[in-house]
């Protein structure tokens, strides 16, 4: 048998779920400049989304924002006026690295550790690939 016969039976017997490009969608940060201070009221609904540690996810936007914030009655809570846009760049560039699988782009990870390593676990596809561990 030649190799395209073979990959044709091989994608036929693949259940759907592997084939499927499944849309994986970040909410965009919904809310206010109020003084000096920029309150975004579905941080946690976009955590959720991307399935990762709230504090880990609220470390990277700090770093990358280089703002100062908390998390307090399930608002994010930075201290300067940041552009929404910004922050939902950040937001992408962080599921990029920390949750979408490098080899496969579906969004099934969880970030392990080994030792002092960080691995990005695909759960899809089973690639695993290092991640910084710290923030």
């Amino acid at each position: 048998m030649d190799y395209e016969l073979l990959l044709k039976r091989a994608k036929e017997r693949m259940p759907a779920s592997v084939l499927e490009k499944a849309r994986f969608d970040i909410p965009t940060v919904k809310g206010h400049i109020e003084g000096n201070k920029t309150i975004i009221s579905n941080f946690l609904q976009i955590a959720k989304v991307l399935r990762r540690e709230i504090d880990h996810f609220l470390k990277y936007i700090q770093k990358e924002l280089a703002a100062p914030g908390e998390v307090r009655s399930g608002l994010l809570v930075l201290g300067s006026k940041i552009a929404a846009s910004r922050i939902n760049e950040k937001i992408k560039q962080y599921a990029n690295e920390f949750v979408l699988c490098p080899n496969c782009g579906k969004p099934d990870t969880e970030i392990k550790m080994e030792g002092e390593f960080a691995f990005l676990k695909c759960t899809a596809c089973g690639a695993k690939t290092s991640v910084k561990s710290k923030i």
